[in-house]
């Protein structure tokens, strides 16, 4: 009877539940390590994408139009950076919470990381120069190893015995100590791991030079830039080019290994290096290329010298079939534009681009290659790091944008904007108004200006570079003290003016005339 009654009183050891900040800590540091590890075997072999890119464009694709546009209107063309992070502390921060929870629920711990390797394997498996064995195994691989931190150290958070609280003191304390260094071992995976991508391109590409054009365009002479204080350059410089796409990290296709595929409706289908479309003839165009994002007044466009193949000239070697009535290129992460075949053939000379402003494409701006189709907005035509062009019908394929409610059909609109003065300035009686005007199927014959809905004045356009480039434009005000609203707008190379009728971005580009309001002093 004793017995059974001490048995049955008998206490069981009790768990000494580790501090719950250091289990959060240890979650967070366990998931940082997971998105380390796969940046770095990213960076080692090139057929396993970034998972850190991989689901943040998952995330892009399937957010809402709305949350692209106001990433877009707060970030504006640093989006995909502040994406990105948001991306690795979304992650970091789920981590946390898990590791907090893991201490009571240990099931959530191996749950989670399970969630974590298939959400990275189903976003990184579809990109174009994946290799799904190698992709699903570094995931999976990647996962374990934040699993296993994050078990290792639940287990020693927790004592048996309350009597070896003083004991396991000091072994905490290493033990927070190592969590600390696998937080930076995370960070400086991650690390290496984009520098090794971003190396395994840059190595080769600064070893490059552009090769001469067969056909080239002249300098901007004297008359092609007006010399305002302020107005946009007649060229824009390759950093400071507007950059709008849905890749959160920039893909860095190998140049030794990337290929162009010409797919789908064809003759026959060709496989074009880098090497191979280099060596063809080369041709240079001054071209204004926009984003239909772009709101009036907006910087999301600008002018380069790009150099690269006719399209056409690759069209012909495969030999497009009559009944092709679209052209999709997709991008080696998997995104694609699409627009009809007759623009290809039109006169507007599309070009598969090698080169940008006299040097090979930037990363940012697609090496090691991208499509520029003047007079069609980017998100139809601008294909950057191109890996494919396919020849379909017009019915049979929708581009990336168009199921989220864009227009099929993108032709750029035509615009103009005043740069100088900006809206709220003050400014001196003699103010010269300054800008751009660009409508890149026509070119711009005619800009001018007026002031408070009074009548409207010519203004002074530079010399055209081409039809397909905006021209600076310059108007001189005399005005007395007050406040002012002053207008712009611009007539295109056939006469006709750009509409006044305000119109939203969405479904295929704004419309409206920029003004700025200003007080003379």
């Amino acid at each position: 009877m004793t017995d059974a009654i001490s048995i049955g009183t008998e206490r069981k050891p009790l768990e000494y539940p580790a501090p719950i900040g250091a289990a959060a800590g240890a979650g967070a540091v366990a998931a940082g390590l997971a998105l380390g590890i796969t940046e770095l075997l990213a960076g080692l072999f090139e057929s396993i994408p970034s998972a850190v890119a991989s689901v943040g464009g998952y995330i892009v694709d399937s957010s809402p139009n709305a949350a692209k546009d106001f990433a877009i209107d707060v970030f504006g063309t640093a989006d995909k950076g502040a994406l990105a992070i948001g991306t690795a502390i979304i992650a970091v921060i789920v981590g946390a919470l898990v590791g907090r929870a893991s201490l009571t629920r240990r099931w959530l711990n191996p749950v989670t990381f399970a969630l974590f390797a298939l959400i990275g394997i189903v976003a990184a498996v579809g990109q174009l120069n994946a290799n799904s064995v190698l992709t699903v195994v570094g995931i999976t691989l990647a996962a374990a190893a934040g699993w296993r931190v994050l078990s290792y150290v639940l287990e020693a958070l927790t004592v048996t015995d309350p009597s070896d609280h003083a004991a396991a003191d000091p072994s905490r304390r290493r033990l927070i100590t190592g969590i600390a260094g696998a937080g930076v071992a995370a960070a400086a995976a991650g690390g290496v791991g984009r520098q090794l991508i971003i190396a395994r391109s840059e190595s080769v590409r600064d070893k490059m030079a552009l090769p001469l054009a067969r056909t080239t365009v002249a300098p901007p002479g004297a008359g092609a830039s007006l010399n305002v204080p302020g107005i946009s350059p007649i060229v824009v410089p390759n950093d400071k080019f507007y950059r709008i796409d849905k890749a959160l990290v920039v893909p860095r296709p190998d140049p030794d290994t990337w290929r162009l595929q010409v797919t789908g409706m064809v003759d026959r289908e060709l496989s074009l290096s880098l090497d191979d479309l280099l060596a063809m003839d080369l041709h240079e165009r001054y071209v204004t290329i926009a984003c239909v994002s772009n709101k009036v007044g907006g910087d999301l466009v600008g002018n380069a010298k790009w150099t690269g193949v006719k399209l056409t000239e690759v069209l012909d070697m495969v030999g497009v079939d009559p009944a092709a009535t679209q052209i999709v290129p997709r991008s080696v992460d998997g995104w694609t534009a699409g627009f009809p075949t007759e623009a290809a053939y039109d006169g507007r000379d599309p070009l598969i681009v090698v080169g940008m402003n006299g040097e090979m494409l930037p990363p940012d701006h697609g090496f090691p290659a991208r499509l520029i189709v003047p007079g069609l907005y980017g998100y139809v035509s601008a294909t950057k790091w191109l890996g494919e062009i396919e020849l379909t019908r017009w019915e049979d394929f929708d581009a990336y944008w168009i199921p989220k409610g864009w227009a099929k059909s993108g032709p750029i609109k035509t615009h103009s904007r005043i740069d100088t003065p900006r809206h709220g300035d003050s400014v001196l009686p003699n103010v010269t108004a300054g800008g751009v005007a660009w409508a890149p199927s026509h070119g711009i014959e005619a800009v001018q200006v007026r002031v408070d809905q009074g009548p409207w004045l010519p203004a002074e356009i530079s010399t055209p570079l081409a039809d397909t480039a905006w021209v600076q434009w310059k108007a001189k005000l005399d005005l007395a003290p007050g406040r002012y609203e002053i207008q712009v707008r611009a007539f295109d190379g056939t006469g006709l003016p750009q509409t006044e009728q305000s119109a939203p971005v969405r479904p295929d580009g704004a419309t409206g005339y920029h003004g700025i309001r200003v007080t003379v002093s």
